[in-house]
């Protein structure tokens, strides 16, 4: 229940980030500062994957992304990880991995709108956010937190 709440969570945020992006972004321009010289809202879609790659090949995001989705979710029915830092993580990598496969089935491209503007970063929004963020915390539990079992006594 806990990781489908975060990941429910993190799919809402996203979604109404994009939409308010697309009611408020592009009637505005398509950019407004929000702190000076750190962080601007930007409209872009982006039809490639991170940082634009591969450019207008939606159906294959959407194939790797289903396929993801899917193997997080049948690897949560068959741990015995009960880890609250673990937890996290998936579901935070599933809500965003859902987030921006939402906008390539119903939009057709995924809309990025937060730019970092103090150094050369490409446009980003909450779900690429999770998906980074929950990997990272994901590394951090495997090589913090998860002890292997000594299965036959061994040193």
């Amino acid at each position: 229940m806990f990781v489908i709440l975060i990941a429910l969570l993190t799919v809402f945020a996203d979604v109404v980030s994009k939409y308010l992006t697309l009611q408020l972004l592009i009637p505005a321009g398509g950019e407004v500062e929000v702190i000076p010289y750190v962080l601007n809202f930007c409209y872009v879609e982006n039809r490639g994957a991170a940082f634009g790659i591969l450019k207008d090949h939606r159906w294959v995001f959407m194939s790797v992304s289903v396929i993801l989705i899917v193997l997080l979710v049948i690897m949560l029915k068959n741990t015995n990880i009960t880890h609250k830092l673990f937890l996290t993580s998936v579901a935070m990598i599933l809500g965003g991995g859902i987030g921006n496969m939402i906008d390539r089935i119903f939009v057709g491209y995924v809309v990025d709108f937060l730019k970092v503007t103090f150094i050369d970063f490409p446009v980003f929004n909450i779900a690429d956010s999770a998906v980074v963020v929950g990997t990272v915390l994901l590394a951090v539990y495997f090589i913090f937190f998860d002890k292997p079992t000594n299965k036959q006594g061994e040193e």
